[in-house]
């Protein structure tokens, strides 16, 4: 399978770059740190391209295109750290719709992700670690209703979301793969409460609380009681779609330290002459290409449907998270006193390395995943 993109993504790729550099630069992400962390005008301006609904069937008002052209366009936003909820909504929401969506629950919503519109946000995650399972929030019936209790932690963009996709637990142990489910739950409901939460690297999460709060039959999004299935294919096409921003977020940073090292001069000559380096740059580079290899791979397998999905999924997020944080940490040692300065950009790399290295899961995590879906 080739690994080079198309004409088509690669022009993709220039209309997706051209659009960040202008209206998502880092000082954008600067200025949104102190507020809500979303500029809803470049959101809008990011469905009117077509790009929110790339994973939407055209039928449902997008663009039916596949990860691989997602997969351009998440390199290039995370090139600027762009804060946008690409990943919640446009693959997240829209992939469970897709996948396990009733035909009304995908008239109703998809059209509107497609329009940036809606926001959706997955609420998984209830401890402080990746534990996909550990799901002690519960959904029980109550004659002809549902009923959801529990706490959600570390939502992404939960406080912008008008509707969370919530995983809940119908019966068994709390840590139980079996019995779970999954809903969709309006954000602004009776009994709903969102604590925003401001990550490290100026992104929008939340906690929420759901206290009995009511919902009908047709929340529920694909069969009950067999969410983990649903949720493992969620959670796959996230972190891939994830490790894609997050090349293009260690490939920006890396260029900007290899510029550096050719314009700073010490001795009367670029520091990128000194073989010590030269040495950590090459270094770099090589985890960048293994790094690149194995996301546009999982990308395509994707689209083929392929069965290695998940270990690919599983050694791109354990090569990318080792990756990005190196090179945000060596941008930061090559550049010296200003690398570790608020108004020097490396900063925020490293930050935001720092937060995709826990979404989703941790090198460790997936490199025990891996070895587990191998056999071992």
């Amino acid at each position: 399978m080739t690994l080079l993109l198309s004409p088509e993504q690669e022009a993709l790729g220039r209309t997706a770059r051209d659009f960040v550099r202008a209206r998502l630069p880092t000082s954008r992400l600067r200025a949104l740190r102190g507020g809500t962390g979303h500029d809803p005008e470049a959101w809008r301006a990011l469905a009117d391209l077509g790009f929110c609904g790339i994973l939407v069937p055209e039928a449902h008002g997008g663009a039916g295109l596949g990860f691989a052209e997602l997969g351009v366009v998440m390199e290039e936003l995370g090139r600027t750290l762009s804060p946008t909820p690409m990943l919640s909504t446009a693959v997240l929401g829209a992939s469970a719709l897709v996948l396990g969506g009733s035909e009304a629950q995908r008239r109703a919503h998809l059209p509107s992700i497609c329009k940036g519109e809606c926001i959706v946000a997955l609420a998984h995650q209830e401890s402080a670690r990746h534990a996909p399972y550990g799901v002690a929030t519960r959904l029980e019936r109550d004659g002809t209703r549902l009923v959801l209790s529990g706490q959600k932690r570390f939502v992404l963009d939960g406080p912008l979301a008008d509707a969370l996709l919530v995983v809940a637990r119908l019966g068994g142990a709390d840590d139980a793969r079996d019995d779970l489910a999954l809903v969709l739950v309006p954000a602004r409901s009776p009994g709903v409460s969102v604590s925003p939460r401001r990550t490290i690297d100026g992104r929008a999460a939340a906690d929420v609380s759901f206290s009995a709060v009511a919902l009908e039959e047709t929340a529920l999004v694909g069969a009950p009681g067999a969410g983990a299935e649903l949720l493992d294919r969620l959670l796959d096409r996230g972190a891939i779609a994830l490790c894609a921003e997050m090349l293009g977020s260690a490939t920006e940073a890396f260029e900007r330290t290899l510029e550096y090292l050719r314009t700073r001069k010490q001795f009367g000559v670029p520091i990128g002459s000194f073989q010590a380096l030269r040495h950590r740059a090459a270094r770099l580079y090589g985890e960048l290409e293994l790094g690149r290899s194995v996301v546009l791979e999982a990308l395509r397998a994707l689209d083929a449907g392929r069965t290695d999905v998940p270990a690919l999924a599983s050694a791109a997020k354990a090569r990318l998270s080792d990756a990005f944080l190196s090179v945000a940490a060596e941008g930061i040692q090559m550049h010296g006193g200003i690398g570790v300065t608020e108004e020097h950009d490396l900063g925020l790399y490293y930050k935001r390395a720092r937060v995709a290295e826990l979404t989703f899961g941790d090198a460790p995590f997936h490199r025990d995943r891996f070895a587990r879906l191998s056999g071992f």
